[in-house]
């Protein structure tokens, strides 16, 4: 008898022992009906039915199953001798039990006419080089902190699987063989396989994610963006960085009460912190609570004394086109002031009397008189008055309740606020109805002349947000505006982000269409049965995101950019809530009382 010596076995190295003790547990306990590894419980389940056909990304109940769960496929190609062979075994016998039942007068099985079926044809298929066939094992290992836990999460995996017509059975006795069937060891210790053809196996891939993509293999790091929320389906956390998008436009649709203004609060503060520079247009003093903590800057426009002259020359800005310029936004102020377009005869007389106040006031094309005092909407008026044309007293007499009536209150003065700071909130929740539209786009022309100064790119990022921006929309004149503004944003270094409840508005004009598609990052949350047919076509939605969208509770919504989408719940911290939040529950002193301030 010879004996042979072993030889003794290597020891593991340093590096090698550092790596096994950061990596492995601390302890694996072997049990009939699960594995405790380290401070957690784990067992593995086995597919061992599957449906007889499947669609694409059949596997995504389980890829999206909430809850930590290892999913493992071992693919093995069959050689086409080996594959050929037991194919034509397997419709031999299948064959043979169709005859066999013909002969003696039995109606035929309907599951054995289907299976013979399917062997034909995919024999056909193999024959001609359309498909492989390979043996597939597919695994489970689901995780868990508690003994209790875990079986919980066996049967909802369980129920999960058997949504696709998946049948899954425990690993009882060879958990261990599961668990390190399911690590990254490229080694199936189960054998549990199943024969499968190029269509099925393709189907198979999860290209379905409910996650948004990781950066790939040697993409850099993601350094930027803010937090939206979590997953609901996956729990993973929803990131973006709308500052690396192809625009950095977003728009926000949703209906009333459905958690919009709280969102984009969260974004605004999130963006704060990122030393980005916001502007906000905030019809409902929903913004004013968290530019008071911030010490941001509010201009309240229809309060008392507080006046905004539409003639005003942007500051510092010495391109010799500014007088133009403004020339050119004074029409569309009127055009707003009196609720069209006005003929041609109006505009040129308009024009007309434009530069005929600027040269009054001693401004003209030259910047050095740009620094001069800025006429007035009064001084307009007389100027048309005094105009020999029909068209200009005309027009004069129209614009006479912004001029001497009743809504003359915030144009019959000099600017009395300078908007400047980190966060500008622009409230228009004192102006009258007949003021709201013509307010927006007076607060958005000042926002974007700071944007659009020479220094504006020297200072850093600018957010603009339009809260309730139906009110623009809904006029010709300052859609057109807020369309330019989408367009041009990007080029200064700015976003423009669009919320509105009013999902028509958007959608049923060519130039809401146009501010939808000139945003590169969309949020939907919850919408009304009446807009859900436009908002899935504009979109492209599905109809599981569709009923999503109908039923989702409040903060819960839907990120879209590009192939980019998945479905997220707005969160936030403590404090941040304090400052987001309007539910008059939640803003209750101690003393019971509504605390607005």
């Amino acid at each position: 008898m010879n004996l042979t010596r072993r030889p003794p076995a290597r020891r593991p190295t340093t590096v090698e022992a550092g790596l096994a003790g950061t990596v492995a547990p601390a302890s694996v306990e072997v049990t009939p009906r699960f594995l405790r590894v380290g401070d957690g419980y784990a067992a593995t389940l086995v597919v061992t039915g599957y449906p007889a056909e499947v669609g694409p990304a059949w596997l995504e109940p389980l890829l999206s199953w909430p809850g930590r769960l290892d999913l493992t496929l071992h693919i093995d190609p069959l050689p086409a001798p080996i594959a050929a062979t037991r194919l034509r075994n397997q419709r031999a016998k299948l064959e043979s039990s169709r005859r066999s039942d013909a002969d003696k007068g039995k109606l035929g099985d309907p599951m054995v006419d289907a299976a013979a079926d399917d062997a034909a044809d995919l024999a056909h298929r193999l024959a001609r080089g359309a498909a492989k066939l390979f043996r597939v094992g597919l695994y489970c290992t689901v995780h868990a902190r508690t003994e209790t836990e875990l079986a919980e999460a066996c049967a909802q995996v369980k129920a999960a699987a058997a949504s696709t017509l998946l049948d899954v059975q425990p690993a009882t006795w060879r958990h261990l063989a599961g668990w390190t069937t399911t690590l990254p060891l490229a080694t199936d210790s189960l054998q549990m396989l199943r024969t499968m053809d190029t269509q099925a196996l393709a189907a198979a891939f999860p290209l379905a994610s409910a996650d948004l993509p990781a950066p790939l293999p040697g993409d850099p790091p993601v350094a930027g963006g803010v937090l939206y929320g979590i997953n609901p389906a996956s729990n993973g956390i929803v990131w973006w960085d709308r500052w690396t998008q192809d625009n950095y436009n977003s728009v926000v649709l949703a209906r009333s009460g459905a958690g919009k203004s709280y969102f984009v609060k969260l974004d605004v503060l999130r963006n704060l912190y990122q030393g980005v520079h916001v502007s906000v247009v905030d019809p409902e003093d929903e913004y004013v609570r968290l530019a008071d903590a911030v010490g941001g800057t509010v201009v309240r426009l229809g309060a008392p004394g507080v006046k905004i002259n539409p003639f005003d020359l942007p500051a510092g800005d010495r391109r010799p086109d500014v007088l133009t310029r403004r020339g050119m936004f004074l029409h569309t102020v009127i055009a707003v002031l009196i609720g069209q377009q006005p003929p041609p005869g109006e505009r040129a007389a308009l024009d007309r009397a434009v530069l005929a106040v600027y040269r009054a006031a001693g401004i003209t094309a030259d910047p050095a008189t740009h620094d001069r005092s800025a006429p007035l909407l009064r001084d307009l008026a007389t100027a048309l008055e005094a105009d020999a044309d029909p068209a200009a007293k005309h027009l004069a007499a129209r614009l006479a309740p912004w001029v001497h009536g009743s809504f003359s209150e915030l144009f019959d003065g000099p600017t009395t606020t300078r908007p400047d700071g980190h966060l500008v909130v622009w409230s228009l929740r004192q102006l009258p109805d007949e003021l709201r539209t013509i307010g927006t786009l007076l607060a958005l022309d000042s926002i974007w002349r700071s944007v659009d100064s020479p220094a504006a790119g020297r200072s850093g990022r600018r957010l603009v947000v339009v809260d309730e921006a139906w009110l623009l929309l809904r006029d010709g004149e300052g859609a057109k505006f807020l369309f330019r503004m989408s367009k041009a944003a990007r080029k200064r270094h700015a976003g423009l982000t669009v919320v509105t409840q009013d999902v028509a508005d958007v959608l049923g004009t060519d130039l809401g269409l146009a501010v939808v598609s000139n945003a590169a990052t969309q949020v939907l949350l919850k919408q009304p049965t009446q807009a859900i047919t436009a908002v899935g076509a504009a979109f492209g939605l599905t109809d599981g995101e569709r009923r999503m969208l109908l039923n989702a509770p409040i903060g819960h919504g839907l990120l879209l950019s590009g192939v980019n989408r998945t479905t997220f719940e707005a969160i936030s911290s403590a404090d941040e809530h304090a400052l987001a939040t309007t539910n008059p529950m939640d803003l209750l002193d101690d003393d019971g009382e509504l605390d607005l301030a």
